[in-house]
């Protein structure tokens, strides 16, 4: 049995055993909705839900943009200036240890109920992860191949530009499959403190409903957007670094 093969098969085991254990304990629906009833009202939903996953997928892609940005410029800071790495890289660490749905109701409060406040949410959720990658990265860059491109009359700009940053490429997109993956639940998030549109709301108002057939549904549409983010990821690193594709496949 090819192994790609056993999670499929080991998902499909699942969803069967929820299925006939629904359907013989007759468990009533508020409860557990059996998988049959889930898929059927995702169909039905979609159309409302599709309105809501532009919203959330927009939030996404700005907050895990900015989170590049952020991200490479804070790790060139860290790895020219030692200080500043000892002195942040333990905050950045800390952050971590808040849990967001603490700090999404003070942004609310700052920010307001706009879309700010959610790509606030999904930048910090996505930032850590691709700084961390992105340090440890240029950190790990053979020293010996800068000092040759300086030798050659090469600033730390070219230095940057020609060696670290594309030996540290592998780690950013590293950092940025999980950031990816990250993404659609910080501006979920985000909305589910306060929100007139997207997952989040859709979600949170199913709920109070205690619909739980849509609550179902709505997150398999979290999990296969999440996936998705991952796979464009994974896709832009094919494309990125055809090195890394030969190595794999030699």
């Amino acid at each position: 049995m090819p192994k790609k093969s056993v999670p499929v098969l080991v998902t499909l085991s699942l969803v069967l055993f929820f299925e006939a254990l629904v359907r013989i304990c007759k468990i009533p629906m508020y409860i557990l909705p059996a998988p049959s009833r889930v898929i059927h009202t995702l169909l039905k939903e979609l159309p409302i839900l599709s309105s809501h996953i532009g919203i959330t997928v927009l939030e996404a892609i700005f907050g895990i943009l900015i989170s590049l940005v952020l991200a490479l410029i804070l790790g060139i800071v860290m790895d020219l200036f030692p200080t500043v790495r000892h002195g942040i890289y333990p905050l950045l660490v800390i952050t971590q240890t808040v849990p967001m749905i603490v700090l999404a109701p003070i942004f609310i409060i700052y920010m307001g109920f706009g879309i700010a406040p959610k790509i606030l949410t999904v930048v910090l959720m996505c930032f850590f992860p691709i700084a961390i990658s992105f340090s440890d990265g240029l950190s790990q860059v053979n020293q010996d191949y800068v000092h040759l491109v300086r030798s050659y009359g090469a600033g730390w700009f070219l230095s940057y530009r020609l060696v670290k940053i594309p030996a540290a490429l592998p780690s950013v997109l590293s950092g940025l499959k999980v950031a990816a993956t990250y993404s659609i639940s910080g501006a979920v998030v985000g909305e589910w403190i306060g929100a007139q549109k997207g997952l989040g709301y859709y979600l949170l108002r199913v709920k109070n409903g205690y619909m739980l057939d849509k609550v179902f549904a709505c997150v398999l549409v979290i999990v296969f957007l999440s996936l998705c983010m991952n796979g464009v990821i994974h896709l832009f690193q094919w494309f990125a670094t055809p090195y890394l594709r030969k190595s794999t496949t030699n």
